[in-house]
């Protein structure tokens, strides 16, 4: 830390981060530093697949958040993983690798006026990057640092499941990453033979260590972001005040300083640095550099409604994990072979459907799992059974990130505000009603399923949607709340090319810059909206 300026300051070293870090210091004469509070990726239950259950709720590897009690859960508090680790999110999340619907980024494109956000402009972005397990074709990519493989299991119940949602009107699908979605089939995932594979193995190890125009500061904390004022009145942002554990340094980005710390780290920083809704700042005391209502709001989520059907005469996960023989069996598989139940994404099979007829699109998302507990890190159900997770794809409920003070070790509060509009709600019980259809299908019957949760005895539209807000629980894909958007859009942070409105030399390159969650899972749009960002740095370092 003994020379602390650089021309770029990345903060947040996960899944944006890291893929910036490497694209920008390709250039031998640009100094860069990447910071993250955590520590660096060597737990080993961050890389054995079936680890996660370790790391969320871990204070080595996730910031350990909880959203404020929530009316659409019935008064509800959620546990809200977020990384904090190198690798980030994509150290701990579910493996999948997803990039949603054409028509996402093609509303992304209508809603920011540039139409360098549409599938066209964006696909060739996801390949960038791309290393597929079948080799490049016209949508996919290979060769590059992000691997994407098959999973290395199967279940027959999650096979019975499958043909159950063809015999229901959904199609089979061998991959979902095509532009429409539709379908049912197991996910693909970040995994290299039977290990994951985040971001800081694809874009930190080896190359970036070996630079010697690279940084990277871990166990450090960002506290505020730092500007000057130039002779015309603008401001811009100069770097980053950072709590090292002992002292507090200040770093210099003489280019860019590049915020990367998810769409919760993000707006808190913003907001401990003055720009955000002036009333939220003076109100804890902080000076208002620029007044952006749109910090910290707009954030969506997906989700899940977590139905469980015991079933007989097929094993699952619950009785297999709860005898002695049945764990020996499985850890001897991944030792040797490196597939089974430790080798497994948190969902196996996914579903994309429409939760009613009237739907112009899938609007609706499963995962499977051959196994069932009353809430995640509680013990696995004593006896055999599936669990079908259902989430409406674009919700049109919104919630909030908050600073609580000025300090900023405090968490920020996060409000989620799940199913808080007519429309979610409706879809929440539509989308029950679908998953008994599936149950029902002839595929399944061998296996008596038996619906254990909700409960058949809940039919109505109001009784559905209220029992939705007693069992579901977040699917870990908050978005939106730094989004990019039109000049006349009041709460636009960004511009289209991701730079913080009125402020010179600072981006902010995460989920939150989504104008509207993604229909999917929201890791991998998430790195190719860091592939673009990186792209035009470059070129506008150029000139």
């Amino acid at each position: 830390m003994s020379d602390t300026t650089f021309d770029y300051v990345i903060i947040g070293a996960g899944t944006a981060g890291c893929l910036l870090a490497n694209r920008l210091s390709k250039d031998p004469s640009k100094r860069v530093l990447l910071i993250e509070a955590g520590r660096r990726d060597d737990y080993h239950w961050i890389h054995i697949p079936v680890g996660y259950l370790y790391c969320i709720g871990n204070a080595r590897t996730d910031w350990l958040y909880y959203t404020e009690e929530d009316a659409g859960l019935n008064g509800r508090k959620l546990r809200y993983p977020r990384g904090k680790t190198l690798g980030g999110c994509s150290s701990i999340n579910g493996m999948i690798y997803m990039r949603g619907q054409a028509r996402d980024y093609d509303g992304w494109a209508r809603a920011v006026g540039d139409a360098s956000w549409s599938w066209e402009n964006c696909l060739p972005y996801f390949k960038k990057h791309e290393d597929y397990y079948k080799g490049a074709d016209a949508v996919h990519g290979s060769g590059g640092e992000w691997r994407v493989e098959r999973q290395r299991l199967r279940w027959d119940v999650l096979d019975a499941f499958a043909k159950a949602a063809q015999e229901a009107g959904i199609p089979h699908s061998e991959d979902f990453n095509r532009g429409d979605n539709e379908g049912v089939g197991y996910f693909q995932v970040n995994q290299k033979d039977g290990w994951r594979w985040n971001t800081a193995k694809a874009f930190l190890r080896p190359i970036c260590y070996g630079r010697p125009n690279f940084e990277l500061w871990t166990n450090a904390h960002v506290s505020r972001l730092l500007f000057e004022t130039r002779p015309d009145g603008s401001r811009r942002c100069t770097g980053a005040e950072v709590w090292t554990g002992e002292q507090m340094v200040q770093v210099e980005a003489t280019r860019e300083t590049l915020l990367c710390a998810g769409s919760i780290g993000s707006p808190q920083i913003l907001q401990l640095s003055g720009i955000g809704p002036a009333d939220l700042l003076r109100q804890h005391g902080i000076d208002v550099v620029q007044d952006l209502p749109g910090v910290g709001a707009n954030l969506q989520d997906h989700l899940q409604i977590r139905a469980v059907f015991k079933v007989d005469g097929v094993a699952t996960l619950n009785t297999l994990a709860n005898s002695w023989w049945g764990k020996l069996k499985i850890g001897m598989e991944y030792a040797l072979r490196r597939s089974g139940p430790m080798s497994m994404a948190p969902s196996q099979l996914g579903a994309f459907t429409r939760s009613s007829p009237e739907q112009p699109y899938p609007n609706i998302e499963y995962h499977v799992q051959p196994l069932s507990l009353d809430a995640f890190g509680e013990p696995l159900h004593s006896f055999n059974a599936f669990t079908a997770s259902v989430c409406n794809l674009n919700p049109t409920s919104r919630g909030w990130v908050r600073i609580r003070s000025n300090r900023f070790g405090d968490a920020p509060a996060i409000a989620t505000n799940y199913l808080c509009t007519p429309e979610d709600r409706q879809v929440a019980a539509d989308s029950l009603r679908v998953t008994r259809r599936i149950a029902a299908q002839p595929a399944l019957a061998a296996y008596q399923p038996q619906e254990w949760r909700p409960g058949t005895q809940y039919q109505s539209d109001e009784d559905l949607a209220r029992l939705a807000g007693d069992i579901a629980t977040t699917i870990f894909h908050p978005v939106g709340t730094t989004k990019m958007g039109a000049d006349d859009d009041p709460l636009a942070v960004l511009d289209a090319r991701l730079r913080v409105r009125g402020i010179a030399g600072l981006r902010v390159v995460d989920a939150g810059a989504m104008p509207t969650i993604t229909s999917g899972n929201t890791n991998s749009p998430t790195l190719m909206m860091a592939e673009k960002a990186a792209e035009w740095i470059v070129q506008e370092a150029r000139g």
